[in-house]
């Protein structure tokens, strides 16, 4: 892991009150569930935020290369939005923030940035606003309940915005559930894989989406991960967006041989993610599958095995506030 040469934290018995939370990644959409569909991954980010007496912003890691130290950073932004909702003031604040999970790479990077902001914000001024009212926040802030939802309340969550209120149910996936995803080393921006999606779609392709999406759902609340191969096709993005992401279709068709249940565009991509029964003994055919189909298309990407994430968002507790965040987290991160 890197450090950016911006110190190392607040001094030794400060006396300044701090929270930690833990936030978990997230993917989006599962193939048809566009906007509705989000599922919690065990990869995690670590914010510390506490009030201070000047604005200090403290960024460990590789993913957080590139992401602001003032008070344009999101985290901070997010968290002074909490506080005007709460009606208290806390201009400055000491912020410190590690993250495992790629930036701009379809897992959810700034849902959980907005997620642990809110959790943060809310934990250090008493928990003021309820977990429904940042729920709404998040989902107005990102514009859909999915990523926000999952990273939230953990699990799969089945959700919806309308651009007024937003709505969700968790389901919590089995344990013998895995997730590998395949992450290609480019990124890209979710507003670039926006805008190749069309005004309108034909009404064939929404009749669609809605009986794959909602057999999907149906399988996760049953255990009847058989239904899967068939629920996770998708006809509302993911054609539009496979030019994006050289080798995808050839992913997306022949995935299932190679021992997936389901392939899917992570959220906007580029990740793909498949899932799989971890007593298929079949996840290093398909890792290799993976990795080297996108290598004939010329993308390099690196693999991951992770887990559905039953927990959400959480405040810890046992952190030493007189140590750096980065000692705090010691043992748990991936690097």
């Amino acid at each position: 892991m890197s450090l950016p040469g911006n110190g190392n934290g607040p001094a030794a018995g400060d006396g300044r009150r701090k929270v930690y939370v833990k936030v978990p990644a997230s993917t989006a959409n599962l193939g048809p569930g566009f906007d509705a569909l989000g599922m919690a991954l065990n990869l995690y980010a670590w914010i510390e935020m506490g009030i201070a007496d000047r604005t200090e912003i403290r960024l460990y890691g590789d993913q957080m290369e590139g992401v602001p130290t003032d008070k344009s950073n999101l985290v901070y932004k997010v968290a002074q939005q909490v506080f005007e909702k709460a009606g208290v003031s806390h201009p400055e604040l000491d912020i410190a923030m590690y993250s495992d999970i790629p930036l701009t790479r379809g897992l959810g990077s700034s849902a959980s940035a907005i997620v642990g902001a809110l959790v943060a914000a809310n934990a250090l001024i008493g928990s003021a606003l309820s977990d429904y009212e940042l729920f709404q926040m998040a989902s107005a802030l990102e514009k859909h309940p999915d990523n926000v939802g999952a990273s939230l309340f953990g699990g799969l969550t089945v959700a919806f915005w309308d651009g007024t209120r937003a709505e969700h149910i968790r389901v919590v996936p089995e344990d013998r559930l895995e997730v590998l995803v395949a992450i290609p080393r480019f990124q890209l921006a979710t507003e670039k894989a926006r805008n190749v999606l069309p005004a309108e779609v034909p009404m064939k392709d929404a009749v669609f989406n809605i009986g794959h999406a909602s057999l999907l759902v149906a399988a996760f609340c049953t255990g009847r991960y058989d239904q899967i191969r068939h629920a996770m096709k998708d006809a509302l993005h993911q054609p539009y967006r496979a030019p994006l992401v050289p080798g995808m279709s050839d992913i997306l068709e022949q995935a299932e041989v190679h021992g997936a249940l389901g392939i899917a565009l992570s959220g906007a991509g580029p990740t793909l993610l498949a899932l799989l029964d971890r007593e298929s003994g079949r996840g290093a055919e398909l890792e290799r599958f993976l990795t080297d189909t996108l290598k004939l298309h010329g993308i390099e990407a690196d693999t991951m095995r992770l887990k559905p994430c039953a927990e959400g968002a959480t405040v810890l507790t046992h952190f030493d506030p007189h140590v750096t965040l980065i000692d705090n987290i010691k043992g748990e991160v991936r690097a």
